[in-house]
């Protein structure tokens, strides 16, 4: 008797749900800033909800992040200019979704769908994913065994990307984060590439997508675009959504390359939105809610029983990015870190990479021994140079005191050779390893 109530519990249970009658309308009370405190009995958090303005019949999407006595706190997917405390509220009873598919591949769309570089496909969409969607459980993942080219020598070379894996990559503004990754998608191996522009410039987004990346690499690419003017909510869903149409690709069996440029304005949205809810700051100015949103957000990508998605995270840090709440918890989630330099920018020297500061903690797994060996010589190399740089700047450095350091000194030119690299040129993965073995010869 107990197995069948077993399992006729789940079906009673769904019944008795939908039974639940739903209010059709809910009621904006007031608006303060960036939060809509609205009448919506029954909401749930997470929920989308359209706030609509019954005399222009102007209406844009929002959704329920918390709860204030019996007013539901809701923070709008649009602009909030025009809406008043006459506004209804249109509780969808579903959480934010998003239209996935190869209709996506070379188009550029805002985190709710809409298309931004014209007209929606005539066939639509067939399937809908969760915006925030959960990360496989460990046990299902496979294991990362695979190298992803990336086209950058430096990286292929020294910092080796596994399929896979996630990385930051951190710098201050004007080093040349975006110039990096558009480098990176031109020449990446990944079967599907998708763009996160999370806080852009808008005059960038179109040069970007246009002119940069040529029409190769565009065609394999699927942009999600909310720009820095856009409200704060839709920039903290542009960077799941991103992840959610990466996960849409992985589930067919795919390797995604996932480019989101930036964490830091996802994190500066994301405070944004959690001080206008009433949450208490914490480390400089940032909730609470935001130190839980990131692991959730970066443990999305990663490998998964079939198909992976490795992630690439622009970080802006300011200085060394030591006292930097941002930096600091993006580094201890994610599976490397490239730091790119100021000082290298200034030389004109690009990608400007600080070999020295970078670490990709997967490499050694997916790399032959002969390349490990040669990477790790090299990069002893680079170090005994810039301990001497100071002495031989200054002429105090004598030849032949210490044979390893001369034979630092001696290949040092070879090796920026190596590291520098033209924006519009890509590597070949082989090349790039031979190139390096030869550094030591």
């Amino acid at each position: 008797m107990n197995a069948v109530f077993d399992e006729l519990l789940p079906d009673l249970l769904a019944r008795a749900r939908s039974a639940i009658p739903r209010p059709m309308r809910g009621k904006v009370r007031r608006i303060r800033g960036i939060m809509v405190y609205a009448s919506l009995p029954m909401a749930r958090i997470g929920e989308l909800c359209y706030l609509r303005d019954p005399l222009d019949q102007r209406r844009i999407a929002a959704q329920v992040i918390g709860f204030e006595g019996d007013e539901a706190l809701l923070t709008p997917i649009g602009d909030l200019q025009g809406m008043s405390t006459r506004c209804e509220v249109i509780p969808t009873g579903a959480p934010l979704t998003v239209s996935v598919g190869d209709h996506l591949l070379g188009r550029v769309i805002d985190p709710l769908g809409h298309f931004l570089d014209g007209p929606a496909p005539a066939s639509g969409p067939t399937r809908h994913y969760p915006v925030h969607g959960e990360p496989p459980a460990a046990f299902s993942r496979s294991l990362i065994e695979h190298p992803l080219t990336l086209g950058i020598r430096a990286i292929d070379g020294l910092l080796t990307i596994a399929r896979g894996q996630r990385v930051g990559i951190f710098g201050e503004p004007g080093v040349g984060k975006s110039s990096l990754l558009t480098s990176i998608v031109r020449g990446t191996a990944a079967d599907v590439i998708v763009l996160g522009l999370i806080g852009e410039r808008g005059r960038e987004v179109r040069e970007l997508l246009d002119v940069q990346l040529g029409a190769q690499a565009r065609a394999r690419t699927v942009a999600v675009v909310a720009t820095s003017d856009r409200p704060a909510m839709e920039r903290v869903q542009a960077a799941h959504v991103a992840t959610s149409i990466a996960e849409y690709f992985r589930d067919q069996g795919l390797h995604v390359l996932l480019l989101m440029d930036s964490v830091t304005r996802f994190a500066r949205a994301q405070r944004e939105v959690g001080l206008a809810a009433g949450e208490p700051p914490t480390r400089r100015g940032f909730p609470p809610s935001f130190f839980a949103a990131l692991p959730r957000l970066l443990e999305r990508a990663g490998p998964a029983a079939r198909g992976s998605i490795t992630g690439l995270y622009t970080v802006l840090t300011e200085g060394d990015g030591s006292q930097d709440p941002v930096a600091e918890e993006v580094t201890s989630i994610l599976d490397g870190h490239i730091v790119l330099s100021a000082a290298l920018a200034q030389k004109n020297h690009f990608p400007a990479i600080d070999v020295l500061r970078s670490r990709s903690r997967l490499m050694d797994n997916v790399v032959r021994p002969l390349q490990r060996q040669g990477a790790a010589q090299i990069r002893q190399s680079m170090a005994l140079y810039a301990d001497v740089q100071l002495l031989l700047q200054v002429g105090e450095y004598s030849a032949g005191s210490d044979p390893q350091t001369d034979a630092a000194i001696a290949r040092q030119g070879s090796i920026e050779g190596f590291l520098r690299q033209d924006a519009n040129s890509c590597s070949d993965y082989e090349h790039t390893v031979r190139a390096l073995l030869e550094l030591l010869q």
